[in-house]
């Protein structure tokens, strides 16, 4: 093993002198300045480090809490989670008409218990309720709650009220020709023949069927909104219900096989508009005549 010599030694020394001589001595203010920038930069690693700390503090709290959280919304799944759900906007929507134990408020609104998910579906569904303003009769308009949100006012006011609950499967298994005749002797004499609608008395009126759809239809007879009767199973057995149902999606969708069917108002109102038509025509004729004479 050699030693090192005099020559290689040297060199080295140079360096380590060379390297102390650039380095500014203790006391001085160029040391100060250095201590500064030292003590800066250390304060800015741990500024660094505690911050990366705190987020992965976070990270980990988030991770221990979401799978709570995210049970929590899923209301679609659990039913308790609906009815908090649907309390919640029941609080923020309804309650002032409604009351906070759903018994109704005098001169705002009725009482919903024994209501069920029908009346709410049906009224929340056609965008009636919340009710804008007071009138005769309220008005039908797109609705503002989502399919999600409906379903959890249905849940909490079917939970916490009871009530008529809505039906599930095909609601046109029905038979025609049966409910063509209960159309006629339950719903023709509000809603028309053609289920176009109609005048009612006090401001109120019969609503069209040209939009309302299978559940609407449904619901509105076990709720019996406005001046609608209640057809619940006693008077209306849900097999006659599908059949009503059946009869008028399928006249809605049928076409006029008379050519031009005036609105489907029925024939003598059809009659009516010939024979003005008619009429009027002639009396043109009568008088064109005349002032040529």
């Amino acid at each position: 093993m050699s030693t090192p010599t005099a020559s290689s030694v040297a060199p080295a020394e140079g360096r380590r002198r060379g390297l102390r001589r650039l380095l500014p001595e203790d006391g001085t203010p160029a040391a100060a300045a250095r201590d500064r920038r030292r003590s800066k930069q250390r304060r800015r690693l741990a500024n660094v480090a505690g911050l990366m700390a705190a987020l992965v503090l976070t990270g980990v709290g988030y991770s221990a809490l979401a799978p709570g959280a995210s049970a929590a919304d899923d209301s679609t799944g659990n039913p308790s989670n609906a009815v908090e759900a649907g309390r919640e906007l029941y609080t923020r929507s309804c309650i002032t008409c409604h009351g906070s134990n759903l018994q109704g408020v005098t001169d705002r609104g009725p009482s919903l218990i024994g209501a069920g998910e029908a009346a709410v579906y049906f009224q929340v569904h056609t965008g009636r309720m919340p009710l804008v303003r007071q009138e005769a009769q309220a008005a039908e308009r797109p609705p503002i709650f989502s399919e999600e949100e409906i379903d959890q006012l249905m849940a909490y006011v079917q939970e916490n009220g009871g009530g008529p609950t809505l039906p599930s499967g095909d609601l046109r298994d029905g038979d025609l020709a049966e409910g063509g005749e209960l159309f006629r002797l339950n719903c023709a004499q509000c809603h028309n023949f053609t289920g176009q609608g109609g005048a009612l008395s006090s401001g109120k009126r019969a609503p069209s069927l040209a939009e309302a759809n299978d559940l609407t239809i449904y619901a509105a007879m076990l709720h019996g909104p406005e001046n609608m009767p209640v057809f619940g199973d006693n008077q209306l057995s849900p097999d006659e219900k599908r059949s009503i149902i059946d009869y008028v999606q399928t006249m809605k969708a049928s076409a006029d096989p008379g050519g031009y069917g005036a609105g489907r108002v029925g024939p003598v109102a059809e009659g009516l508009v010939i024979w003005v038509a008619a009429v009027g025509a002639l009396l043109f004729g009568i008088f064109w005549m005349g002032t040529k004479a």
